[in-house]
């Protein structure tokens, strides 16, 4: 297909998808002539994905050019792929590892992924992203050890994270397996919360008997 009608089909605008091409972020086309190339499949799924990366994953066009040679590094396992997708859209942290609180919470972070005994590497995002959890927690006066996050911990892994990864569908391209990591992990996370104050409001209504908002 043309540009035009690559646009057409992925609903990204021509001088967008230039754009892509010029950052190395989209293959180029398989050039027919000196003003024309054509397009196939493979660059609607990578516009797909770019499309996942930028608009849900709310990634830079630096952090989505990682993820780009990620997919495209053929010696690079789905694991490590699908990692550096997840930790390209994990919010931003900032540690403090000179402070002795952060410390501490930091460790109390990796205690609960060892008692767990998950295989998380040491330098994931997510174990900051807990810290940070574990030291607001504790500064609040609330319960902010392993054994009161574990409940969390162990539905995490076995309603959530479980499913999540089996739905990703490693039988196809690298792309849609990191886009559907992308979106099961922003989206589906949306929902999960969603979900859980919906909970929250229904047990909250059978344990105190509040009477039904008009």
């Amino acid at each position: 297909m043309r540009i035009s009608q690559l646009s057409a089909a992925s609903g990204v605008p021509i001088p967008t998808i230039k754009y892509y091409l010029r950052e190395g972020l989209l293959p180029a086309g398989e050039q027919t002539s000196a003003t024309r190339a054509e397009y196939g499949e493979r660059h609607l799924r990578r516009l797909r994905l770019i499309r996942a990366l930028l608009e849900v994953g709310h990634l830079s066009i630096a952090a989505i050019r990682k993820v780009v040679a990620a997919v495209e590094d053929e010696g690079m396992d789905l694991h490590l792929v699908l990692g550096t997708a997840h930790y390209a859209i994990s919010p931003p942290v900032e540690a403090h590892p000179d402070d002795a609180e952060w410390r501490r919470a930091r460790a109390e972070a990796d205690r609960l992924v060892a008692d767990l005994g998950w295989q998380v590497d040491a330098a994931a995002p997510a174990r900051d992203e807990l810290a940070q959890a574990v030291l607001t927690l504790d500064r609040l006066g609330l319960p902010a050890t392993g054994d009161a996050l574990r409940p969390y911990a162990e539905a995490a892994m076995r309603l959530v994270s479980e499913h999540e990864i089996r739905t990703i569908p490693a039988d196809r391209t690298r792309e849609e397996a990191v886009e559907a990591l992308v979106v099961g992990t922003v989206v589906k996370g949306r929902v999960l919360d969603v979900m859980r104050r919906l909970a929250q409001e229904s047990v909250s209504a059978r344990t105190f008997g509040a009477a039904p908002r008009s």
